[in-house]
């Protein structure tokens, strides 16, 4: 006797979309339990290689662990002092910077009193108030708790990283035995996988950033604007958050070369932006970052996109990884191929539908 229960189409798409809705509420509300364990599983992803390699040559788990995040950190704390040491002499030179923005700020205004119904007195009064909302205590104190919580972080993220490469065989085998033995060569094929993407997708951004940088340096160089290299690496960072990024990146170039130069180095810095942004999505995306996780372009605009609204920066940083890990998911579960295959960027052969001709 078959006693399973058949339900109506329309039962099953509620219930979908009902468990969807309560998953991604799930997400949003505990985004700042979720969002460190992912950096750190990530993190500690792009390590373990370096641990194994510790360990094949006896050393103990413990202090291989210790030994590879100590590399880490050296390595972060050395580039982070190459960094401090260019953008110090780009800050020392901020009182002349900000004498300079003041006094294109007051030519603008006397231009905009002029060709404009508003008066000089209200311009300057719309710019009196934008400061003093800036530097409102409201604003400070919402700055410093956001310092804080991202200081709570990094202490947290080392921590949960050194956790889970110390406990990585427990967790492995908890996996396999949560799928069964009968799926065991199907999970140690997706998680083999999935350590791959991840290690490939941070060498293939850290290439990229390294171009970007490159070749803002170059082209700041050329037109003679000061603190290339430090505004190149600036950029190639801020390159990294998908769209916001790239803004933000090209309004603070043409601000220096404004006020620094003149309106027509500004124009020409726009133009050198669109033009590596050009490259960059033409060409080093596409052949660099993209073919590592083979996922289509309108899919990673949509994951961009639903990650920023669903955890906002950290989740425009995720939501690339995270789509190819569910890629990598979805085609090794059969009924979730046709998933796996919409997210991919396997173009199949354009076809035209004839429709039969009409007996006459």
């Amino acid at each position: 006797m078959n006693s399973s229960l058949k339900l109506p189409f329309y039962v099953k798409a509620s219930l979908t979309f009902i468990g969807l809705f309560a998953f991604i509420n799930t997400l949003y509300i505990t985004q700042d339990i979720i969002i460190p364990i992912i950096y750190a599983t990530i993190i500690a992803i792009a390590v373990s290689p370096l641990v194994n390699f510790f360990t094949k040559r006896k050393m103990s788990r413990t202090f291989a662990i210790i030994t590879s995040l100590t590399l880490l950190f050296l390595a972060t704390a050395l580039l982070g002092v190459i960094l401090y040491s260019r953008l110090s002499l780009f800050t020392d030179s901020f009182p002349d910077l900000l004498d300079k923005i003041t006094v294109a700020l007051n030519n603008f205004t006397v231009w905009a009193s002029k060709n404009s119904m508003l008066s000089t007195h209200k311009i300057n009064t719309f710019f009196l108030n934008a400061k003093a909302n800036i530097l409102s205590n409201d604003s400070i104190n919402a700055k410093i708790s956001s310092a804080g919580d991202a200081l709570v972080v990094l202490i947290l993220i080392p921590v949960y990283v050194f956790m889970i490469l110390f406990y990585q065989p427990l967790l492995r085998d908890f996996i396999y035995q949560l799928f069964g033995e009968v799926n065991r060569v199907e999970v140690a094929a997706v998680l083999s996988s999935t350590k791959n993407i991840i290690q490939k997708y941070l060498l293939a951004l850290l290439l990229e950033a390294t171009i970007i940088a490159s070749l803002n340096a170059v082209g700041f160089f050329i037109l003679g604007i000061e603190y290339a290299i430090i505004l190149g690496i600036i950029g190639a960072l801020l390159n990294i958050i998908p769209y916001i990024g790239g803004i933000i990146a090209v309004i603070l170039f043409m601000t220096i070369a404004f006020v620094t130069k003149s309106s027509s180095y500004a124009l020409w810095v726009l133009v050198i932006h669109l033009f590596i942004q050009f490259v960059d999505n033409h060409y080093i995306i596409p052949k660099i970052v993209a073919s590592k996780v083979k996922i289509n372009a309108l899919i990673s605009i949509v994951a961009v996109l639903a990650g920023g609204a669903l955890w906002g920066i950290p989740g425009m940083f995720l939501s690339i990884p995270l789509t190819a890990i569910l890629k990598v998911i979805f085609d090794h579960i059969h009924s979730l191929k046709p998933w796996g295959f919409l997210l991919g960027d396997t173009m199949p052969a354009l076809t035209f539908f004839k429709l039969p001709p009409k007996n006459k």
